[in-house]
């Protein structure tokens, strides 16, 4: 670019105006460029905080790869997780066994869902150990049919540690008076919290060898639960393991297991974006009404500029540098602006709710205090391109008519 269209362009931006209204329109554009941006990158980073939240309380009991087998559960079990592990990006491996049941304690029934685990080698796939309000994992042993309730699902049951709550399963025991359901009297010995409600309210643990008793597996299980070192290759490492392990099951992961939950987040996350970039682009587009305004302004000087031999293209470049200036100032201030709120979010909250007494999040309903924040430097880089892409566009029509000023004309009345 000429470097008389940058040094006019910058002399411009920089020019104290007779025309007041014109530097508060510009100063109006850059703002609103800047809070747009602001508001974008701060919506971003809450939505991935809470996306990173719940992914964890999720993980914390679901696992990251799933090998389930069919209707008989897996026979070789052992073998199939020997040579999971051998997989490098596999860390953790345990069986587990799954049924559903129905927990009465009193008038009180409840649907669950059971799972059957091995307490040591659960902890190398979840965190359920370290979820526990009350007891430990490691208090259930086989043969003495000791349960682990969700702390949801204990209230809801009205129950507390050495309860004694009665299971009642699907499958039948045949009798002299006909097929009746088989039930067995499990005592409480611990309670956890996910801080997921589905969880914490639907799941019911005991240990493996007595779910393969109850559910008549022999040594069975149903699957096996792996952990990998990094969660966001759990797709491509599921298939990995499709292919290579030889089971009569198959493999998911846990975008699978959670499809229907993270494709929405996903599909709000984009509609967001889109809601807030039309604000930036109303800000962007601003320029065009303040740089209208400049060139029937700066008339008499476009003439004489082009009286002294500057070209169309100069006249245009003067006025683009202009417009692309006010952008880039008000991408920087919201740039700026949205990283530190982004980083502080929780703090700024925290105070607003002091000053004007209401709680933005109940912990009794989101079970969560503060707003989470995960600032992804991607979103930033690409909010801030957008922005200046807009902000170039919207001067291109002002800064083509400032390059067809007829100098005649300008300084006809001069």
């Amino acid at each position: 670019m000429h470097p008389l269209s940058i040094f006019i362009g910058r002399r411009y931006l920089r020019a104290k105006r007779d025309n007041n209204f014109i530097s508060f329109i510009s100063l109006v554009s850059m703002a609103g460029i800047g809070l747009g941006i602001a508001a974008l990158i701060v919506v971003l980073s809450v939505m991935n905080g809470f996306q990173k939240e719940v992914r964890g309380k999720i993980l914390g009991v679901a696992s990251h790869i799933q090998i389930n087998g069919f209707e008989n559960g897996l026979a070789e079990w052992r073998q199939v997780m020997e040579s999971a592990q051998k997989n490098s990006e596999v860390i953790g491996a345990a069986p587990f066994v799954t049924g559903q049941g129905l927990l009465t304690y009193g008038q009180t029934p409840r649907g669950v869902g059971i799972r059957g685990i091995d307490p040591v080698q659960e902890n190398t796939v979840a965190d359920l150990g370290s979820n526990m309000k009350v007891g430990e994992l490691s208090a259930l042993k086989p043969g003495e049919y000791g349960i682990v309730l969700g702390v949801e699902l204990a209230r809801a049951l009205q129950v507390q540690m050495g309860t004694k709550v009665q299971l009642l399963i699907p499958q039948a025991n045949m009798t002299p008076a006909g097929m009746l359901p088989r039930i067995r009297t499990f005592t409480v010995v611990g309670i956890f919290s996910s801080g997921h409600y589905e969880y914490d309210l639907n799941l019911a643990l005991i240990h493996i060898k007595d779910a393969q008793v109850l559910y008549r597996l022999d040594d069975h299980v149903s699957g096996i639960r792996l952990k990998i070192k990094d969660l966001e290759r759990a797709p491509l490492v599921a298939r990995e393991l499709a292919k290579t392990l030889r089971v009569d099951g198959y493999v998911s992961d846990w975008t699978q297991q959670n499809a229907t939950y993270f494709r929405a987040v996903q599909i709000e996350k984009r509609m967001m974006f889109i809601i807030l970039t039309l604000i930036i682009a109303v800000a962007a587009f601003n320029l065009v009404s303040t740089l209208v305004m400049v060139v029937t302004d700066k008339h008499p000087d476009i003439a004489i500029l082009r009286t002294l031999g500057a070209s169309p293209a100069t006249i245009m470049k003067i006025f683009v540098v202009q417009g692309a200036m006010v952008g880039m100032i008000g991408t920087v201030l919201g740039v700026v602006g949205g990283v530190l709120l982004a980083f502080n979010v929780s703090a700024v909250v925290s105070g607003l709710e002091k000053i004007f007494g209401f709680q933005v999040l109940s912990k009794e309903v989101y079970y969560i205090s503060e707003l989470p924040s995960d600032l992804h430097w991607n979103d930033v880089g690409f909010i801030a391109v957008i922005a200046l892409i807009m902000a170039l566009i919207a001067t291109l029509y002002p800064s083509w008519r400032a390059s067809k000023v007829n100098p005649a004309e300008a300084l006809r009345y001069e």
